[in-house]
């Protein structure tokens, strides 16, 4: 993949990101990440299929509650068509340098909102066509991209799930031009993200006939998209709370159950984020197997949060053991299918140099590029499998078999707990295992 450069060069300091090795001080270089590094039978770049987020890197002012933007960016000016085309340079520049093979974006951070919808919607059609120029120029496909439903006053009630309709009828119609540029651009993978589908007081609200909205609102996107010739993957991505007091896309077992209850999980799978899953209380790695043992885990946007922060602080990854947990179920599902890791992921408010923004993703990559090496090291020594395996063995054959295939009854069970009496117990060894991982993650 040649640097991309656009009308203008944004990053003219930053050379190409190159492969240096663990031995390198240069921290504008790979000290991990190899993309053409084989790990059990694929490259690092197909296994991991790294992907730049839009509204991070470059719609993020550096803004938080408490205080206004102190990011300066020279692709940021005052008519939105030129800042269009000024951030879809950046981008596929910023990309292109550090051999990014993916980037996903929601409408809005590719063009700011027009009027009106027609004027919305010619302004998403332009900056799709600009898009698919740089795509060809570059190689850098669209992993997924999405609809912004969440930020513009008109979705303070949520979007799908507004209690007004007029409001459910706007949403619909970003999700149809959001679904007609992903084709245009061929994308893999369309997202949807409740924001704000969810409830703030169980007071006002009728939950029975929100969720039943919800679930039609995405049966239409999703024969839409078909009937337009989407071939990819719809995905959810789950999230407790922030802003609503509770979305209905609370975990990963919660849109499971709801995707199957209303007929959706042949079409729709998982988009899994490392932060929305400490904030429901839950580790990166319980969400990435509850989906993956549902046939379900889709993609992953990468990132973490702040232990001592309960909000969505959206850090970059650097914690190996959690990320190489992370990587065991991914492996172990035999990888992401079309999907990849987006770096849904911003600087701190006070990094605030363009050179911080590829230090923080060559953070990402090496961490998640050291977490495949260990992670495939341990799957192949086969230490947690055969330990796995031994505590369920009984199981394997006799009555425990019998029960998994139905075939007992609860008499029966009754009967076998008469005739062994007490159980023995035996050790689970949790701390040896996690000794285990914790001393692959250093060993070298």
């Amino acid at each position: 993949m040649s640097t991309f450069i656009g009308r203008r060069e944004f990053f003219s300091g930053i050379p190409k990101i190159t492969y240096e090795g663990p031995e390198s001080d240069n921290p504008l270089s790979f000290k991990w990440y190899d993309p053409a590094r084989l790990v059990a039978g694929k490259s690092m770049e197909d296994h991991l299929r790294f992907s730049a987020a839009y509204w991070h890197s470059f719609c993020d002012d550096g803004s938080d509650p408490f205080g206004n933007g102190t990011f300066i960016r020279p692709w940021n000016v005052t008519d939105p068509m030129a800042k269009a085309e000024n951030k879809a340079d950046a981008c596929f520049e910023f990309a292109s340098k550090l051999n990014l093979p993916f980037y996903c974006f929601h409408d809005i951070d590719a063009v700011d909102e027009g009027s009106s919808v027609r004027e919305s919607e010619s302004r998403l059609r332009a900056v799709t066509g600009m898009l698919k120029e740089r795509q060809e120029a570059t190689g850098i496909r669209l992993l997924w991209n999405t609809a912004n439903l969440f930020s513009h006053p008109r979705y303070m009630h949520g979007a799908a799930t507004s209690p007004d309709f007029s409001v459910v009828s706007y949403a619909a119609s970003q999700v149809k031009a959001a679904l007609e540029s992903n084709v245009e651009l061929g994308g893999e993978n369309f997202v949807f993200w409740g924001g704000r589908e969810g409830y703030t007081t169980l007071l006002n609200t009728d939950t029975k006939r929100e969720l039943e909205h919800f679930a039609r609102f995405l049966t239409l996107a999703r024969d839409y998209g078909r009937n337009i010739g989407f071939t990819g993957t719809f995905l959810v991505e789950p999230k407790p709370m922030e802003p609503t007091k509770h979305h209905y896309d609370f975990d990963a077992s919660t849109v499971i159950g709801f995707l199957r209850h209303w007929g959706l999980d042949g079409d729709f799978k998982l988009n899994i984020e490392a932060n929305h899953a400490t904030l429901a209380s839950h580790s990166f790695a319980h969400e990435l197997r509850i989906a993956s043992d549902a046939g379900m885990l889709g993609s992953i946007d990468a990132n973490r949060g702040d232990p001592q922060n309960g909000w969505d602080t959206d850090q970059f990854p650097l914690v190996l053991y959690d990320v190489t947990e992370a990587m065991l179920v991914v492996l172990s599902q035999g990888g992401l299918g079309s999907g990849g890791l987006n770096f849904d992921a911003k600087l701190r408010r006070s990094s605030i140099d363009l050179e911080d923004l590829f230090i923080a993703h060559i953070g990402g990559m090496d961490c998640f590029a050291l977490a495949l090496i260990t992670a495939d090291r341990i799957i192949r020594e086969g230490v947690l499998s055969s330990f796995v395996k031994k505590r369920y063995r009984s199981f394997d054959d006799g009555p425990g078999r019998r029960f998994e295939e139905g075939e007992l009854t609860l008499e029966d069970l009754r009967d076998y707990a008469v005739e062994n009496g007490e159980p023995a117990r035996f050790s689970g060894r949790q701390e040896m295992l996690e000794n285990y991982v914790a001393h692959r993650c250093t060993a070298r």
